[in-house]
């Protein structure tokens, strides 16, 4: 929580929460997903992911589309402008990423993204796995 709240103290100054960062993250991928792809992807609620999605793209963060093959779906990617902001954001956060890993040698921050990421993938259904 102490994070989170310090990163949404960086990030409010820029008009954008920490929840709508990681949406934008999980767009940076390189490939259009849809909105529940999105929302498994960062694991939230479909309701709450597209609530997030409309004031982002009411902003020219992101593109809504609709699906080429599934007319009940929606694609998502992020704007020329949407990407701007992200790198913009990502510099801003960046002293409390380096705060972070100063508290820890090397290895152990190594070790801890390894084991972060090694959760985040048991916890993805098995569905966005394919």
């Amino acid at each position: 929580m102490a994070l989170h709240r310090k990163t949404e103290a960086r990030f409010s100054a820029h008009g954008i929460t920490t929840d709508r960062f990681v949406l934008l993250l999980a767009l940076n991928e390189g490939r259009t997903l849809t909105q529940r792809e999105l929302a498994d992807r960062i694991s939230s609620d479909p309701s709450t992911v597209r609530a997030m999605l409309v004031l982002l793209e009411k902003n020219g963060l992101v593109q809504r589309a609709c699906h080429p093959t599934d007319s009940r779906a929606r694609t998502v990617a992020l704007t020329a402008v949407g990407k701007r902001k992200l790198c913009k954001l990502l510099k801003v956060g960046q002293s409390i990423r380096d705060e972070m890993y100063g508290a820890m040698a090397p290895d152990e921050a190594k070790i801890l993204i390894r084991l972060l990421r090694q959760i985040a993938d048991s916890l993805i259904p098995e569905k966005t796995l394919v």
